[in-house]
């Protein structure tokens, strides 16, 4: 597809990311705290949003390619 190496590890680290983010808010909120559980879900989401505006940009970039100048 032309994708870049880059841009396909990036996405592989953003879906290990959830795993582990889900995983361990389900952890902590079996143990009944449901304070920490979101604030690992906070911390997983804002990791998620760092490691995709990379890609994000490159899909706006080729957005405006394709409209007409």
């Amino acid at each position: 597809s032309g994708m870049e190496m880059i841009y396909l590890k990036t996405v592989f680290k953003i879906i290990g990311i959830s795993y582990i983010a889900e995983f361990g808010a389900q952890i902590v909120r079996d143990a009944g705290q449901e304070s920490i559980a979101s604030k690992i879900e906070l911390a997983g989401k804002v990791l998620i949003m760092v490691l995709a505006v990379p890609i994000i940009s490159i899909i706006i970039e080729t957005v405006m390619k394709l409209l007409p100048a």
